[in-house]
């Protein structure tokens, strides 16, 4: 294998990478039933002009599997923090005691178990069709190197199947990870 190939398969690698750990960060944001800070990773709080992430005005915690609690460094961001939790549209209502806002996360229902699942696969899928097209890429990549005749035709046949061997492999491992997830949702 020519250098020229290792360098196009390890840039594929490279890309399916970033985008397998892409879809672990969206799935880690779909809720399972369990309370999570990465519930609220997304929600950007205006802290006096900027918008800046939820925690980095305050800590995010979880005391148990069905809340989440935050406590702002300064208190009168407590109603800043508030309307950003619910501009985020996040399906929960936070709750201000003066000192803390706290999320108590309700039990999910089977339709809406059976909604994050669909949301999940989408991801999954959005997750495939960036592995396709890092492999489109490579091909065509292989294909210019084998019409230049840098490359010879039975090493770029075979430069073409390892790029798909490691196309199936991640796409494997994108199916593994949404089995995990789907599984952990619809445990009651």
């Amino acid at each position: 294998m020519t250098e020229e190939v290792k360098a196009c398969m390890a840039k594929q690698k490279t890309q399916i990478e970033s985008a397998i750990q892409h879809l672990e960060k969206e799935l880690g944001r779909i809720r399972a039933g369990k309370a999570s800070a990465q519930m609220l990773e997304g929600v950007k709080v205006d802290y006096y002009g900027n918008l800046t992430p939820l925690d980095q005005v305050g800590a995010v915690n979880t005391p148990d599997a069905r809340s989440i609690v935050v406590q702002p460094w300064e208190k009168k961001m407590l109603p800043v923090i508030e309307k950003a939790i619910l501009a985020a549209n996040l399906g929960f209502t936070p709750q201000n005691n003066g000192e803390t806002i706290r999320i108590t996360l309700p039990p999910l229902s089977e339709d809406r178990r059976k909604d994050m699942v669909k949301k999940c696969r989408a991801e999954g899928e959005n997750a495939k069709v960036v592995i396709r097209n890092t492999r489109r890429d490579a091909n065509e990549e292989i294909k210019k190197m084998s019409k230049d005749k840098t490359l010879p035709e039975d090493m770029a046949k075979q430069a073409e199947k390892d790029i798909q061997d490691q196309t199936d492999k991640f796409v494997a491992q994108v199916d593994k990870i949404l089995a995990e997830k789907e599984k952990d949702i619809m445990t009651v």
